[in-house]
């Protein structure tokens, strides 16, 4: 009896250790690789639109590239701390230019060749204002866009502070829609959770056990002598 409360205790301990490290592990990195907004305005969609989740990773600017969907800070810009949402259009050594082609068909220039962007609502790639520009992104600088632009007041409306760019230091995350990271993380979280109380009750378990060995354990005899 006392060789199987000895093992439960080990099995408590074993299960505890990794329920812990699970659950807290896993919190600490979800908190510092990911992050999570929820969308305010409807300059992104139809990508995002007012009250969409939207997670992040957390990663430097020089990480990101053309195309993609960032979060950034620029409380001097829009006079509020909190974050904004932008695709990157441009980033250091890029040249920007709007608009090549009728105003039916006009297109985003990048270094001179026309730039796809089929995530633009309505296939307007200029929204009409400004109606047109030519920026040169410096390099560690990048010009970002909404995906609604005619209701989007991206790097277009601040053309006269070094030419609308944003430096890369402003991003906070890359937006993300595969969630398989996430999602693992959750589950470890949670699995975590579950198994923390596994742990007491075994340690639980344990002690009963131990306690029912002493119970039984028989006396010595009255004859027995010590030597």
């Amino acid at each position: 009896m006392s060789g199987k409360g000895r093992g439960l205790g080990i099995a408590a301990v074993v299960v505890g250790l990794v329920g812990l490290l699970l659950g807290l592990g896993g919190l600490v990195y979800a908190r510092s690789a990911f992050g999570g907004s929820v969308v305010s305005s409807e300059s992104m969609t139809p990508t995002y639109g007012p009250g969409d989740r939207a997670v992040y990773e957390r990663i430097d600017g020089s990480e990101v590239r053309r195309g993609d969907v960032v979060v950034f800070s620029a409380p001097d810009r829009y006079g509020v701390d909190g974050l904004v949402m932008g695709r990157v259009v441009g980033v250091g050594g890029d040249r920007v230019a709007c608009c090549t082609g009728p105003e039916a068909d006009a297109r985003v220039t990048i270094n001179g060749k026309p730039l796809k962007e089929p995530y633009v609502k309505g296939g307007d790639a200029h929204g009409g204002y400004p109606a047109s520009y030519d920026v040169r992104v410096p390099e560690g600088r990048l010009f970002l866009m909404g995906d609604n632009r005619a209701n989007s007041r991206d790097s277009r409306a601040f053309l006269d502070d070094h030419d609308g760019t944003l430096p890369e230091s402003a991003v906070q995350g890359r937006v993300i829609d595969d969630y398989t990271v996430p999602v693992v993380l959750g589950t470890a979280m949670i699995l975590g959770l579950l198994l923390v109380p596994v742990g007491i009750g075994l340690g639980i378990a344990a002690v009963v056990v131990r306690r029912k060995a002493r119970a039984m354990t028989p006396p010595p005899p009255p004859w027995a002598v010590q030597v």
